[in-house]
């Protein structure tokens, strides 16, 4: 191929981005993909998304939102102006000119990554897709997978990175339930594989996103985002450890956690919970872990955060043994009435929630566990199902303990306080009331 025609590849990209007329892909409509994929269509891109599950696709297609985080007005607009359609066939991503892929990165059960939703994507987009497109990767993984692992698939094909195919990473920042930060307005970090493959992925982005970060590469890019959640990883780590050690020392760590935040320089102030959820937290940091014992070094920070993370929800039970030895009952025959499953507070994601383990811990002990949350209808702990039961006074008066796990909005906590014969409070709910029923971390 001759250097001229390299350059049209780039020069023709550049162009229908910059002018808005080009036609974008996103792989995975989920809690990233979706909100993604409107806000592209609100630039004036023509959006194609992809998805696997055909519930997704359809509702999508109605214009029916069921991501909680993208707003029900926008959405309907881009499918009703035609901006946006959903499809199950692969076979369109010959259409597009770009695109992002939003699909889940797991853990394996001995905490190796799961690439295997990243590896079908490529496969579809190197079966389907044009010489001269844009791939980003958004979903979360290892430093290094965009050079190493996408990289080596398409230059098996014949293409070079900047030539035939322009790669990038741009991880995807969404928080669930944040109200004041959506995808919009949250800065966006991209990093490309060389600088024709960066200024393309800023050129898509720039047009949705009100601020993009360029780095100087796609690793950095990957290390950004795994810094930001094991930043938080090891300072939840941090504070867990601190409340059991207040416990020992007969204090309490949310007195000592608000008297140590109203410092106003050197101080951020993080609080403990029962244990980490959600899709990053918990996870990301093990990828970093992964990747550098593949490089003869240990991450202790991250290896010392996660050991003290998953006792959370021991603890959370050593509370319910401690509160129902003050009533001379056992945890086996009780009834344990637990509040809110999801991760956090006015979310249905489930995902590494701490409430799982917990219920689990529970029940393996002879408990009677039942739960309710306005926001998750059904569970499976165990293998077993669960569904969430209305909230009732009667039913916290004829429970044995209440264990708060997510501290919804939507909860009256004067009621629950009052109706409840024990509650384990292990997110201080209840901060400025006492009762002799309350039990806290």
């Amino acid at each position: 191929m001759t250097p001229g025609h390299m350059s049209d590849h780039y020069s023709a990209l550049h162009a229908r981005l910059a002018s808005g007329q080009a036609q974008v892909g996103v792989i995975g409509l989920g809690y990233v993909g979706l909100p993604l994929a409107v806000e592209l269509a609100r630039a004036g891109y023509t959006v194609i998304g992809f998805d696997v599950d055909a519930g997704k696709v359809a509702s999508a297609n109605r214009g029916e939102n069921y991501v909680r985080d993208v707003d029900p007005g926008d959405f309907a607009t881009v499918v009703e102006n035609g901006r946006f359609r959903a499809t199950q066939d692969f076979a369109d991503l010959g259409a597009v000119d770009s695109v992002s892929i939003c699909v889940p990165t797991p853990l394996s059960k001995t905490r190796d990554p799961d690439m295997s939703f990243i590896n079908a994507a490529v496969d579809e987009i190197l079966q389907y897709l044009p010489a001269g497109r844009l791939v980003v990767l958004e979903s979360t993984t290892y430093p290094g997978t965009t050079k190493e692992f996408l990289l080596p698939r398409f230059e098996a094909k014949g293409w070079h990175a900047g030539d035939e195919v322009f790669l990038a990473f741009s991880p995807e920042r969404v928080d669930p339930g944040n109200s004041a930060y959506k995808t919009r307005n949250t800065p966006k970090v991209v990093g490309g594989v060389t600088a024709r493959c960066l200024d393309l992925a800023v050129q898509l982005y720039s047009r949705a996103v009100d601020c993009v970060v360029p780095v100087s590469s796609a690793t950095t890019a990957e290390m950004v985002k795994l810094l930001e959640n094991t930043f938080r990883a090891v300072n939840i780590g941090l504070i867990n450890e601190m409340a059991l050690m207040c416990d020992r020392l007969g204090v309490s760590v949310w007195e000592v956690v608000e008297a140590a935040g109203t410092k106003p320089f050197g101080f951020m102030k993080f609080k403990p919970g029962p244990g980490l959820g959600g899709h990053c937290i918990p996870v990301d940091p093990h990828y970093l872990s992964w990747k550098l014992r593949l490089l003869k070094y240990r991450a202790r920070f991250i290896e010392l955060a996660a050991d003290v993370n998953s006792e959370m929800p021991g603890y959370v039970v050593s509370k319910v043994f401690e509160g129902l030895n003050r009533f001379h009952r056992s945890v086996n025959g009780s009834q344990i009435f637990v509040l809110g499953v999801a991760y956090k507070r006015d979310v249905g994601d489930v995902r590494e929630s701490p409430a799982l383990e917990v219920i689990e811990l529970l029940q393996a002990r002879g408990a009677d566990v039942m739960y309710n949350d306005p926001f998750v209808p059904a569970i499976v702990v165990n293998g077993r199902p669960l569904h969430s039961i209305d909230l009732t006074m009667d039913l916290l008066r004829g429970s044995d303990c209440t264990v708060l796990i997510t501290d919804h909005t939507c909860y009256d906590w004067d009621s629950i306080v009052s109706s409840s014969r024990l509650l384990i409070d292990t997110r201080n709910a209840t901060a400025g009331r006492t009762a002799d029923n309350i039990i806290k971390l």
